[in-house]
Order: structure tokens, then C-alpha cells, then sequence
């Protein structure tokens, strides 16, 4: 997993309530347990219509957005079923960062897991970002895991919280086969010494 630590990037508006696993990953496409190749379906039903062709107006398509890595959305983001698929699609994409006033727990985990950065912002914080996001490409929005800061394109500086174990996992690129790694000399050192005390096992 890569790390995060600063991020300043273009932000896709989305002002949308209760954006659920299945609009950000419609069910058809949870048949593959790759984490690649995703995000061409991200948003697959607001992104195309039924003949495959781009809707013009959904924000992903429009050419300001399209190499957008962060999202800015409304409450309770990332609520429904608690699909992986969904973060993958979010990171497949290349946004690495969600701004909101809240989230479902179960995705907001799963995140981290998958170096997205979710940040949760009281209402009237998000709406400036919101703002600041739809001035489109000239636009960045910065990213400071280390100073939890987020500072808009005008200079305006926002704190978030984050758990203190997820920040260390997200700026060490840690998942949780890379937390388990971590402890690789140890756990080789209990199976050699489990192997010597029961050599029949």
C-alpha cells in the first residue's frame, strides 16, 4: 500500500446525501477480487448511460475532474452494504482522499485499509471545500496527514481528527498484511521454536 502523507490535488464536488457502496460500485462488478482495474466503473451508473456512452454532466466526466484526487460529499458517505469493492473502485480511480461530514463505519475502515484517507469535517467546513471545489482545475486543495490541516485553494486551513494507529498505518503505507509483516522476525523466530519443542507437529 502507498503511503500517505501530503496530498495537493484537484477536488471533485459531489454534494450528494447518502452516497451508498452500490452507487460507487454497482453490484455487476463484485464478481473480480482484484483491487485493480475498478475504477472505470466508478460511479458506473451516474457515469454512463445505458449504452456506455459518458454522461457529459457527471462531475468525473467533465475534463476539470477527470484526474481528480479528492472527492468532496455530503453526509454519511459510503453507507449500504459494506462491499470492499467500493474503496478499491475510490483508489483504483485515483482519489486517495474523501472529505465529508460523516461516514458509514464500515467504509470509513476500510479506507484506511486501502490508503484512502476519509477526513470528516463539520457541515460548514465541507460546504467551503465544496465551494472551493467546483472552481475546478485551477483549484488545489492540500492534504497534511502529519499537521491533520486541510488548506483550500484561497488559504484557508482546516483541522481534522484522525485515529493515531490509522495516521500511522496510512503514512507508512501499512495494511494489514503490512502490519503482520512487521512482526515477520518474531513470528519466524515462535515457529522455530515451536518447531524444536514439537518436532512431530
Amino acid at each position: 500500500m502507498q503511503k500517505f502523507t501530503k496530498l495537493s490535488g484537484i477536488a471533485a464536488p459531489m454534494p450528494l446525501v447518502n452516497i451508498d457502496t452500490d452507487m460507487i460500485i454497482p453490484k455487476q462488478f463484485l464478481k473480480t477480487i482484484k483491487r485493480s482495474g475498478l475504477g472505470v466503473h466508478l460511479f458506473d451508473e451516474m457515469r454512463y448511460d445505458q449504452d456506455g456512452n459518458e454522461i457529459a454532466d457527471f462531475v468525473l466526466n467533465q475534463p476539470q475532474y477527470r484526474a481528480a484526487q479528492i472527492l468532496v460529499a455530503g453526509e454519511n458517505f459510503g453507507c449500504g452494504s459494506s462491499r470492499e469493492h467500493a474503496p478499491w473502485a475510490i483508489a483504483d480511480f485515483g482519489i486517495t482522499c474523501v472529505i465529508a461530514p460523516s461516514y458509514a463505519d464500515i467504509f470509513y475502515n476500510n479506507c484506511f485499509k486501502n490508503g484512502i484517507l476519509p477526513i470528516a469535517l463539520p457541515q460548514e467546513q465541507v460546504d467551503v471545500l465544496m465551494k472551493d471545489a467546483e472552481k475546478g482545475a485551477n483549484a488545489r486543495i492540500e492534504v497534511d496527514l502529519e499537521a491533520q490541516t486541510i488548506t483550500s485553494s484561497d488559504g484557508e486551513t482546516f483541522h481534522f481528527e484522525v485515529d493515531a494507529f490509522k495516521k500511522h498505518c496510512l503514512m507508512n503505507g501499512l495494511d494489514d498484511i503490512g502490519l503482520t509483516l512487521e512482526k515477520a522476525d518474531a513470528i519466524a523466530g515462535f515457529e522455530t521454536r515451536a518447531s524444536a519443542a514439537r518436532p512431530w507437529v
